[in-house]
């Protein structure tokens, strides 16, 4: 990582602030960015409600909990918190 003066940087007024904080330590500055949530930026999070929709509607149609975890390679547990799950 490259550092820079913060002299060349930031405005007299701004340096004179932050120096009241930090006055000669060395500070980062993580680099400002739009994060995600969870899944939006590779699709998984639409992925994995479509297949728990699948799997509650499979489950109101009469198949077992069983089933429906050999079918989506799920636990039996997982089948009933997706199942009972609050939306």
């Amino acid at each position: 990582m490259k550092y820079r003066n913060a002299n060349e940087v930031l405005p007299d007024d701004l340096l004179k602030e932050v120096q009241k904080y930090a006055n000669g330590e060395a500070l980062y500055f993580p680099k400002q960015k739009d994060r995600q949530r969870w899944g939006e930026g590779t699709g998984a999070k639409g992925y994995y409600r479509q297949r728990n929709q699948e799997i509650r509607e499979k489950y109101r149609q009469g198949q077992s909990m069983e089933r429906l975890a050999i079918e989506y390679n799920l636990s039996v547990e997982s089948i009933r918190k997706i199942i009972y799950q609050r939306r």
